[in-house]
Formats: C-alpha cells, structure tokens, sequence
C-alpha cells in the first residue's frame, strides 16, 4: 500500500550540491494491537517526492528485465524509473503468458516459447501486479517512480536513501504485504544535514495481492499439471 500524505511544513530554499543520507526503520506488527514485531522487515518501498526543484543525478535507464525461470519471477520486486521498459525474457523449456490486468499498467503479453523475450514500457508511476496466466504461483511486482529518492528495505527493515538534496519533500511508502500505521507517520518532511533520519516506520501485516488471485479472464486457474 501506498501512504502519500501532506503536513504543513515550513519551505526551504534547497542548497544545491550539498546531499545527505537519509535514514529510516521499518518495523512490522502481527496486527493493531499487537506488542510484537518483526525484526525481519524487507521489500518495503520509502520514497521522497520533491516539493520544489532539486539538482539530482539522471535516473538510470539501463535495461530491467524480469526473467521468469523455474516458474518464477525473478526478482520478485523490481523498481525502476517512470518511463523505463522492462524485458520479461522465457527462460523455462515451456510457454508463458505473462499479464497485468489487476493494477498499475494494463498489458497482456500472450503466449510464448523458451528463450523469447518481450517488452513492455511503464510510463505511468505506481506498482503493477504481474502474473503468469498458465502457471498461478508465479507472480511479481513492478514498481514504477518519478522520483530518483528512494530505497528498499533490507531484512532487518533498515533504509538508506542516498544522495538527498536538502529540501521539502512528500513521503511516500509501498508494501506488498504491511500498512501504514499512518497516525505516527508524518505526511511532509523537511531533509537538511541534522534531519537526515526519519525515525522509525510503523506498519502492521494484511494479505498480500497475489493471494487467491484470478486469471486474466477473472477466473480461478484450471487444476493441471502445467508442463507447457
């Protein structure tokens, strides 16, 4: 889920050239009134939307593949820059039809053989939901952004967004399987060298997307033996 909030804040003039590292704790609950957390926390997504012009570096457009080999795909989470194409290349020694119809960007690939390849372009930010229409244990995450300030969780929920101008920015947040506890999170932030850590980020667990979902047909998959 995606937290995309606002909060007055007062506005400060970026000093260009000057970076910081900004950092940040994911800590995950079992529910809304649980005490505990997880001390494993990885795949969620904090991002900074500038809320006036910053100098950054050109985001990278370098070519992002999704491969799908062992009926999986592989990585299961892959963020890349708004406007980027993304290879989904057939590794398998059977047919895909690799699709996303439940969110983000719209695209039906269709069926094809072991060592094909084929492109689709996010031009749209946000996260779209992949899934293969033969094989119902597969499924992926394309994550599209406009801005070049994010980073993703590592296992123990540690972020580290680097090269930050100072500034005023929107914060953003996305994960596949946790919420925001959103009462503790604040909706701006304004980054400068002695405000470069974001404290700790509270979320709690719901289902994932890609439980029990339908095939591009929006009908429950076939029972077979999928060897093709």
């Amino acid at each position: 889920m995606v937290l995309c909030c606002r909060l007055a804040a007062m506005y400060t003039r970026p000093v260009y050239g000057q970076t910081v590292d900004v950092s940040a704790k994911v800590v995950i609950h079992d529910g809304p009134h649980a005490s505990k957390k997880h001390s494993i926390a990885p795949d969620v997504v904090v991002w900074l939307s500038p809320l006036q012009p910053v100098e950054s570096k050109p985001q990278p457009h370098a070519p992002f593949r999704l491969l799908q080999k062992n009926k999986q795909f592989t990585p299961h989470l892959l963020v890349v820059p708004t406007g980027s194409s993304v290879e989904f290349p057939n590794e398998d020694p059977f047919f895909h039809n690799v699709f996303s119809l439940f969110n983000g960007k719209r695209f039906d690939l269709g069926l094809y053989e072991s060592g094909a390849s084929r492109s689709v372009k996010f031009d749209q930010e946000g996260a779209s939901y992949i899934f293969c229409n033969i094989h119902p244990e597969m499924g992926a995450i394309v994550l599209a952004l406009s801005s070049p300030f994010y980073a993703v969780s590592s296992n123990n929920g540690e972020i580290i967004i680097h090269n930050v101008p100072p500034g005023t920015y929107r914060l953003h947040i996305w994960s596949e399987r946790a919420k925001v506890n959103s009462r503790n999170i604040p909706r701006e932030v304004q980054i400068s060298a002695s405000t470069a850590n974001l404290g700790e980020i509270d979320m709690q667990v719901t289902s994932s997307s890609f439980a029990d979902h339908k095939n591009k047909f929006g009908e429950d998959y076939r029972n077979s033996r999928t060897t093709y």
